[in-house]
C-alpha cells in the first residue's frame, strides 16, 4: 500500500510541475504561454470539416457563445460536435470515461473503485443497447453526424493542442483519446439520470436510522407533504378510468381512488442481468413490515452509502437541494401579453459548468432541416436540452419520482432465494484498465432485480452477527446482499425525445416528445408564441405490487415485484390553467388522494414553490403585470422561509448573557432576506445549524453524520441512563462516516417541516440536547437558547468578535473546481485550475438556491447552475446566464467570464433571430466541406 500512495503522489507532483511551467509561473515562460494557448479554438476565418455537404457558419458573441447556421440537420449536428470539442473536449472525454467506468485509464488506480461501481451499474452497456435497438433511424443519423464532427476535431490534434490537462497527463502516461462514438453521447443521459434519480439515498438513510431510532421517530423526520400549505403543481384533474387517460378537467372518483391497473409491461422475469426487476418497502428485519434493520442489512447499506458518497465529486451531491425552479406566467398576467418562462436548475457547481450555451439554426427551416433552436446544451450530446425554438419554450425541474428500489437478496452457493426457490444469479466479467498499473477484473452479479451493488465495497465483506430477523425472512446467515432496480437500467429511447422537443411547434408535439422522455423523470414546463402555457409529467415510473419504496424490499417475496409502469397517457398534465401560471420547484406533482398511482413520498417540501407563487401573486394582484425583469428578480429572491417561522420564537427567549443577547438583537426587525452582506442572515443560519445539530444530528447514527465528527454515545446493546461523559462509564466514542456535502441533518425544507411541527411540542424528546432521544423530556426554549449561544461562539470564531463586521457571504462561499485535477491534485495544481471564492447571498431552500449542508458547514454545495427567462412575445429580449463560461480551457478569456455576472444576479442578452445574432457577433468562422 505505501508504494501505491507514493506512486500517486509522484504522478500528481509531475503534473503539478508541468502545470506550473505551462502557466508561466516558473521558468520557461515563453514555452508556457505557447502551451496554454495551443488548445484555444480558432473562431475566425475558415476550417475544413470532413463530411459536410455545404458550408456551416459559426458566429460567436463576446462571451464565446456560438450560433450555428447550416443547410441540413446532419451538417448542423456535425458542426455542433466540432464546436463542442473545440471548447470542451477534456470535459467530454472525462464524462465518457465516467459513464463507461473507465476513469482509471486516465487517472490511475485511485479511480478503480469508482469504475467498478459504474461497471456494476452498466450504464455503457444499456446505452449500447439503446443505440442499437431503441432509437429512431433519424436520431441515430444525428448522433453519428455529431460524432463525426468531434472526430474531425480530434484528427489532427493531441496533447496540448487539445487542452492544458492533456499536456500534463501526457508526461505521466501515454494516454491518448480514442475516437468519439454515438454511444458516448447516449451514455451521458445515464449520468444525468443518476444525478436526478429520486429517493434512493432517502431509502438507504431510513433503513440506517432504524439502527438507532424507533419507526415513529423516523417518521417524524420524514413528515407527510403539507398539501394545504404548499400547493402541488397540478391543482385540477384526475385519471379518467373510462378513457384510461389523465384529464385536467376531470374530477377524482369518490375517495380519490381509481383503478391503477398494471400499466405497461416492464423488465424481464427470467433473472437475466439486464438491470431490470422489482421493488418493495422497507424491512427492518428482513421481512416486509418496515420495522428495524438488522446489523447485516445495515452493514450492507452502510457500505453502499459509502460508495455513493464517493461519487458526488464527479456528479454532484444528490439530495433535497438537487432540483430546480421553473415557472411560467400566462400573457394575461404579463406586460408583453404573451407568456414568460423562467428556469434555473440546481446542480453541483462545476468548472466548467455542466451547461454550454448554443444556438442551432437551419438556414431554411423545413421537413429536412426542422431546427431553429437555442439554449443550454451538454457538451458531448447533440441538440439543446433546455431552451426555446421559434415557436415554443420549455424548462426542466426534477420531478423526483421514485424510480429506484433496493432489494435485499438472500444469496447462498451461487444462488438467490425467490418465491421459495433458489435461482442461479447471473454474472459477467469486467476488466478495468489502469494507467500505470495492472488491469483489474471484477465479477458483476445480478439477480432478477438488477445488479448487486453491495458487492462494490470492501466494508461489505462482514455483516452483523447478533441482530434478530423476522419470522418471514430467511435465515440471515452471512447477511443479505443488496440489488438495485432502476428505470434507467432499462433501455429506452429518451434520446429521441431531445430532437422531438427541439423541433416541436405546439403543445401536442411537445407532449409527444415528452412521451419519449423515459429517464430522468422531469417536470416539463411549456410556453408558446401563440400565448399558451402548459405542463407535462413524463417518465418511466414504476407501479409496485406491495410496498411503497420507502425502505429496501424483501427480494425473495414476489409480491414486491414491479407490475408495470404508469401509462404515459395517465401522467398528470395541465394546459392554460385558469389561475394563469404554473410553478414547478420539486414540490408534489399532484395531491396523492386525487391520483391513483404512487409517484413518490419523498418530494421536496414546497418551500421554494410556495415562495415563487407568493411572489407571482404579489405582482398580479389588483390587475398587476409581470415583466421579464420581474421574472429575473424573482429568481434572486433569497428570503428564508424557516426564519419567518423560527425567529419569533428565538426573540421570545430571555437571554441573560449580554454577549449572546447582542447577537440575538440582530434578529430584531430582520426581514428574513439572506443578502451576502447581511449580519442577521449569518447569525440566523448559525442558529439554524446549531439547532439541528443539538436536536437531531447528535442523535442520528454514525452512518449519516459528518465524517470525523465524534461523539460519546451509549453502546447499542446497553440500556439505562447515559452516565459519565468522559468515556469511562457506559459510553463509546463514535465518529461520523459521511462527507460534509451529504451528511444529515442537511437543513433542507424537509427539516423546515420537521422543526415547524415540533415547535408546538415543547417537551418532545427531540428538544433534548445530546445523543439520546428522551421521550417527553425535552425543553424547547432551553435548546433554542443553547443554539443561540453556540452560534454566537461559532461565528465569533469564524467572523470575529465584532458583530458589525459579520456577513452571510463571508460564511457562505462558492469555490469553482475543475472536476478532475482540480479536486484530486495538490494544492498548487488546484490553484491553477480552480477559481474563487465568491461570497454569495441566498441559501438552502430559498428561491435563489445557493445550497449548503447544515451538518457539514456553510460552504455552497449546489447552485442555480444557469438562469434563463424566455420572452415569448419577443424572443430576442430573452435573457440567460451560465455559471462559468463557454470555454473549458483554463486560461481562456471565456473560462469564467459569466461568473461575476451570475454571482451579482445579472443576465446576458439572448439574441435569437438572425439579425440580432449578427449584431451581437464578434467572431465569425466558416466550416467548409472538403474540396
Amino acid at each position: 500500500m505505501p508504494a501505491k500512495k507514493t506512486s500517486r503522489r509522484a504522478r500528481f507532483s509531475v503534473i503539478a510541475v508541468v502545470l506550473l511551467l505551462v502557466a508561466g509561473l516558473g521558468y520557461g515562460t515563453y514555452w508556457g504561454v505557447d502551451t496554454v494557448r495551443a488548445s484555444f479554438p480558432q473562431t475566425t476565418g475558415s476550417l475544413q470539416l470532413d463530411g459536410l455537404s455545404a458550408p456551416v457558419t459559426v458566429k460567436r458573441d463576446g462571451h464565446g457563445i456560438p450560433q450555428l447556421y447550416a443547410d441540413s440537420a446532419e451538417d448542423l449536428f456535425r458542426a455542433q460536435g466540432y464546436v463542442h470539442a473545440q471548447d470542451r473536449f477534456w470535459e467530454m472525454d472525462v464524462r465518457r470515461h465516467l459513464t463507461a467506468g473507465r476513469l482509471s485509464e486516465m487517472f490511475g488506480e485511485d479511480q478503480v473503485e469508482t469504475d467498478a461501481f459504474l461497471r456494476t451499474l452498466g450504464w455503457r452497456k444499456v446505452a449500447e443497447e439503446e443505440y442499437e435497438s431503441k432509437l429512431s433511424e433519424t436520431t441515430r443519423k444525428y448522433l453519428l453526424a455529431y460524432s463525426e464532427g468531434v472526430n474531425s476535431y480530434l484528427a489532427d490534434r493531441g496533447g496540448a493542442e487539445l487542452s492544458l490537462e492533456y499536456a500534463a497527463l501526457g508526461l505521466v502516461n501515454d494516454y491518448a483519446p480514442q475516437e468519439w462514438t454515438p454511444v458516448d453521447s447516449v451514455a451521458w443521459l445515464k449520468a444525468m439520470a443518476w444525478d436526478l434519480r429520486g429517493n434512493m439515498q432517502d431509502e438507504i438513510d431510513r433503513a440506517l436510522l432504524a439502527g438507532r431510532l424507533e419507526e415513529r421517530q423516523i417518521e417524524e423526520l420524514y413528515p407527510d407533504y403539507p398539501y394545504e400549505e404548499n400547493k402541488p403543481i397540478v391543482r385540477e384533474g384526475a385519471v379518467d378510468p373510462a378513457q384510461e387517460a389523465f384529464d385536467p378537467e376531470s374530477e377524482a372518483p369518490p375517495g380519490g381512488e381509481a383503478d391503477g391497473g398494471t400499466g405497461e409491461g416492464t423488465g424481464t422475469a427470467d433473472g437475466s442481468a439486464d438491470g431490470t426487476g422489482t421493488q418493495g418497502t422497507g424491512t427492518a428485519d428482513g421481512s416486509a413490515d418496515g420495522t428495524g434493520t438488522p446489523d447485516g442489512v445495515r452493514t450492507q447499506l452502510t457500505g453502499l452509502s459509502d460508495v455513493l458518497d464517493r461519487l458526488p465529486a464527479l456528479l454532484g451531491p444528490n439530495g433535497s437541494g438537487i432540483g430546480s425552479n421553473s415557472w411560467v406566467v400566462h400573457g394575461k398576467h404579463t406586460t408583453t401579453d404573451k407568456p414568460l418562462l423562467a428556469n434555473d436548475p440546481h446542480l453541483a457547481p462545476q468548472l466548467p459548468s455542466i451547461w454550454y450555451q448554443m444556438g442551432l439554426h437551419c438556414n431554411e427551416v423545413g421537413e429536412d432541416c426542422p431546427f431553429d433552436v437555442a439554449g443550454f446544451t451538454f457538451s458531448g450530446m447533440p441538440g439543446v436540452i433546455i431552451g426555446h425554438n421559434q415557436d415554443i419554450s420549455w424548462g426542466f425541474t426534477n420531478l423526483g419520482a421514485d424510480v429506484t428500489d433496493l432489494y435485499l437478496e438472500k444469496i447462498e452457493d451461487g444462488k438467490y432465494l425467490y418465491d421459495g426457490k433458489r435461482i442461479p444469479y447471473e454474472t459477467r466479467q469486467e476488466t478495468i484498465k489502469v494507467a500505470g498499473g495492472k488491469d483489474r477484473t471484477i465479477t458483476v452479479r445480478s439477480t432478477r432485480h438488477g445488479p448487486i451493488v453491495s458487492d462494490r465495497s470492501a466494508e461489505l465483506g462482514t455483516v452483523g452477527d447478533h441482530a434478530p430477523v423476522g419470522d418471514r425472512a430467511p435465515d440471515r446467515g452471512k447477511g443479505y446482499a443488496v440489488a438495485l432496480r432502476w428505470t434507467a437500467l432499462e433501455p429506452s429511447n429518451t434520446m429521441d425525445a431531445v430532437f422531438k422537443l427541439n423541433g416541436a411547434g405546439d403543445f401536442e408535439e411537445f407532449r409527444a416528445a415528452a412521451a419519449d422522455f423515459a429517464v430522468p423523470s422531469q417536470n416539463l414546463l411549456y410556453a408558446d408564441t401563440e400565448g399558451n402555457i402548459g405542463y407535462q409529467a413524463p417518465g418511466r415510473i414504476p407501479i409496485r405490487g406491495k410496498g411503497d419504496g420507502r425502505y429496501p424490499a424483501p427480494g425473495w417475496d414476489p409480491d414486491y415485484e414491479w407490475t408495470g409502469h404508469i401509462p404515459q397517457a395517465e401522467l398528470p398534465w395541465e394546459y392554460n390553467p385558469e389561475r394563469g401560471y404554473i410553478v414547478t420547484a420539486n414540490q408534489a406533482v399532484i395531491d396523492a388522494e386525487k391520483y391513483p398511482y404512487l409517484l413518490t413520498e419523498d418530494w421536496g417540501y414546497g418551500a421554494r414553490s410556495q415562495r415563487i407563487e407568493e411572489l407571482i401573486l404579489l405582482k398580479i394582484k389588483d390587475g398587476g403585470r409581470v415583466s421579464t425583469e420581474d421574472m429575473a428578480t424573482m429568481q434572486l429572491d433569497n428570503s428564508s422561509e424557516i426564519a419567518a417561522v423560527l425567529v419569533p420564537h428565538l426573540l421570545k427567549i430571555d437571554v441573560k448573557d449580554p454577549y449572546v443577547r447582542e447577537a440575538q438583537e440582530l434578529l430584531e426587525g430582520w426581514d428574513y432576506t439572506q443578502d451576502a452582506d447581511s449580519a442577521p442572515a449569518a447569525y440566523f443560519n448559525g442558529v439554524w445549524r446549531n439547532l439541528l445539530k443539538l436536536s437531531f444530528g447528535n442523535k442520528l447514527p454514525k452512518e449519516v453524520r459528518v465524517e470525523g465528527e465524534c461523539l460519546r454515545v451509549r453502546p447499542a446493546d446497553e440500556s439505562g441512563p447515559l452516565e459519565d461523559l468522559d468515556g469511562t462509564v457506559r459510553t463509546v466514542r463514535e465518529c461520523g462516516m459521511r462527507s460534509p456535502e451529504t451528511a444529515q441533518p442537511d437543513g433542507g425544507d424537509r427539516w423546515y417541516e420537521v422543526v415547524e411541527n415540533l415547535l408546538d411540542e415543547p417537551t418532545s424528546g427531540w428538544w433534548t440536547p445530546g445523543s439520546r432521544y428522551e421521550a417527553d423530556a425535552g425543553d424547547r426554549d432551553e435548546l433554542l437558547a443553547r443554539a443561540m449561544k453556540d452560534a454566537r461562539w461559532e461565528l465569533t470564531t469564524k467572523l470575529g468578535k465584532d458583530i458589525d463586521t459579520w456577513s452571510w457571504g463571508r460564511l457562505h462561499r462558492l469555490m469553482l473546481k475543475n472536476q478532475t485535477l482540480g479536486t484530486e491534485g495538490p494544492g498548487f495544481v488546484q490553484h491553477l485550475l480552480n477559481r474563487g471564492p465568491w461570497n454569495l447571498g441566498g441559501g438552502e431552500a430559498a428561491v435563489n438556491a445557493t445550497g449548503w449542508n447544515a451538518a457539514g458547514g456553510y460552504e455552497v454545495v449546489w447552485v442555480p447552475s444557469m438562469r434563463m427567462v424566455v420572452n415569448m412575445a419577443r424572443l430576442d429580449e430573452s435573457r440567460w446566464i451560465n455559471l462559468t463560461g463557454a470555454s473549458g480551457h483554463a486560461y481562456h478569456s471565456n473560462y469564467i467570464d459569466q461568473t461575476d455576472l451570475w454571482a451579482d444576479g445579472e443576465m446576458l442578452d439572448w439574441p435569437f433571430g438572425e439579425e440580432a445574432v449578427e449584431k451581437a457577433t464578434e467572431d465569425k468562422m466558416a466550416l467548409t466541406p472538403e474540396p
